[in-house]
């Protein structure tokens, strides 16, 4: 039954899966790399694919992360700190970074200079090898590991909080901060249809809870996969 309604839903939601002033492909067609999609985030998850998860086989090392894309000296992880402060640091030689102040949303903290601060994967590592990353190439691992081509995909907060999420997903850890919990999740779907990422079972059960309480905000994601 669950399948049959997903199917409808696919079909319903196909039109709105395709960029403005675009022409309504099949839902058969498939997804097409670099096309912006927006839909209500509800709906969104409604379209994620529910699978099992498998951790067979991961190892961190799988995600090369904080390269240097642009060779401009600074890392993926720089280059967030950099994008996020609220107050801009300064920036030395091979791109150290003094003083600045930066906002945690996950604990609605303000911290002083980036000692404190870790890049959080919203949607972990480990956690996207178990929902479909372990059958991707090493360089589609490389590029969401240092996704820099949406603001949602990595994010500089307390090392407190990213310590306390590990590589958990909603199902089993939220924001301390309660008031960011729907953005949390509805950032956690886009950025999950953006990689065409699974979720499983209890992990949408979490998220569709969530949103219950939640705005069905629309999201607009382009799609990296």
């Amino acid at each position: 039954m669950r399948f049959a309604q997903a199917a409808v839903l696919a079909v319903t939601l196909a039109a709105l899966l395709v960029p403005a002033g675009a022409h309504a492909a099949p839902a058969a067609a498939g997804r097409d790399p670099g096309q912006t999609v927006t839909l209500p985030v509800r709906d969104a998850l409604a379209v994620l694919p529910v699978l099992d998860e498998d951790r067979t086989g991961y190892r961190r090392a799988a995600f090369k992360h904080w390269v240097d894309a642009d060779k401009d000296g600074c890392n993926t992880r720089a280059e967030v700190l950099k994008a996020e402060a609220v107050v801009a640091p300064e920036q030395g030689p091979r791109c150290r970074l003094t003083g600045g102040e930066w906002y945690s949303p996950y604990d609605d903290r303000y911290l002083q200079g980036p000692r404190g601060l870790d890049i959080d994967h919203l949607v972990p590592l480990a956690e996207a090898w178990d929902s479909g990353a372990s059958a991707w190439t090493a360089a589609e691992r490389e590029a969401y590991a240092n996704d820099l081509g949406d603001g949602r995909a990595l994010i500089a907060v307390s090392a407190t909080s990213t310590r306390s999420k590990a590589d958990q997903d909603p199902a089993a850890w939220l924001p301390p901060a309660v008031g960011y919990r729907c953005q949390y999740v509805t950032d956690w779907i886009a950025d999950k249809t953006r990689w065409a990422l699974s979720v499983d079972p209890g992990e949408e059960a979490a998220l569709a809870e969530t949103l219950s309480r939640c705005p069905n905000t629309p999201v607009t994601v382009t799609l990296a996969r």
